[in-house]
C-alpha cells in the first residue's frame, strides 16, 4: 500500500474565479514539488461532498520529521509567485499532522485505496483521562462492526500531533466504496452499541465529520 507512518491532512477552498487555475497549480506544481522531497510517499486529492469548492489533500510521509528536512524547507520557504498567489487567495485552510495508531481492513481487500471512491474523516478531541478507553472502543468495538458492511473497506486511525485550527487529537479515516456505506445497517449498529453509549455521554464526545470524494489520481514520490 502507498501509506506512510505520518499523514498531512490539509483543506483549502479557492475562490470561484481561480478554481480552474488552482486545480492546475495543485496538480502540476504544489504536489509534484512535495513528491520530490525525501520521505514523501504519495498524495491524494479529494473534494468535499457538502461544499464543491472545499478541496482536501492527504499526503503520506514516512515520518513527521520529513516536514523539517532541508529539502522540504526549501519548498515551503521559497514559493513561486504562482504559489504565493494561490495560497493568498484560498479560504477554509486546515492543516493536521497525524501519526498512525493502527489500521483495520476488510479481509481480501488487497488495494483499498484503488477501490475506495470516498473518504470519511472523523475528528475528536478526547480528554487525556479517556484516551485509552476511546482508542480501545474504536479498535475493538466500533470498527469491527463497521466492517460488517462490505462497502466499508477499512479504517486508519491517527494521533494528531499538530493541527490548525482545531485542537483535535484523534482522527479516523474511513475508506468507502460508496457513500451508501454511511447509511448501512452496520453503521447504524456501530452507533448504538453499549460501549459507544457509555462514551457518548462524555462532554467531549462531539465528533467533526467530513465526507470527500476522490478528485484526482494519486500521485507518488519521485524515484
Amino acid at each position: 500500500m502507498t501509506f506512510g507512518h505520518t499523514i498531512l491532512f490539509s483543506e483549502m477552498s479557492p475562490p470561484a474565479s481561480l478554481e480552474d487555475q488552482f486545480n492546475t497549480w495543485y496538480d502540476t506544481e504544489h504536489i509534484p514539488l512535495r513528491m520530490a522531497v525525501p520521505g514523501f510517499v504519495s498524495a491524494q486529492r479529494y473534494l468535499a461532498q457538502d461544499d464543491q469548492r472545499n478541496y482536501l489533500a492527504v499526503y503520506e510521509m514516512s515520518a513527521r520529521e520529513n516536514l523539517k528536512s532541508p529539502e522540504y524547507l526549501v519548498v515551503k520557504n521559497q514559493p513561486s509567485e504562482l504559489t504565493k498567489t494561490m495560497l493568498s487567495s484560498v479560504s477554509g485552510f486546515t492543516r493536521y499532522i497525524g501519526n498512525t495508531l493502527g489500521e483495520q481492513w476488510q479481509e481480501g481487500v488487497n488495494d483499498p485505496l484503488s477501490q475506495a471512491e470516498y473518504l470519511y474523516a472523523v475528528f475528536f478531541t478526547v480528554t487525556q483521562d479517556d484516551l485509552e478507553e476511546f482508542d480501545a472502543w474504536y479498535t475493538k468495538d466500533h470498527v469491527p462492526v463497521l466492517l460488517e458492511c462490505s462497502d466499508w473497506l477499512g479504517t486508519r486511525r491517527f494521533e494528531i500531533v499538530d493541527g490548525d485550527p482545531q485542537p483535535f487529537n484523534r482522527l479516523a479515516i474511513h475508506y468507502l466504496k460508496t457513500p451508501l456505506a454511511l447509511e448501512s445497517p452496520a453503521r447504524a449498529k456501530a452507533r448504538t452499541t453499549p460501549w459507544r453509549d457509555k462514551l457518548a455521554v462524555k462532554p467531549w464526545f462531539k465528533g467533526h465529520y467530513l465526507v470527500f470524494k476522490n478528485h484526482r489520481p494519486r500521485q507518488f514520490s519521485q524515484p
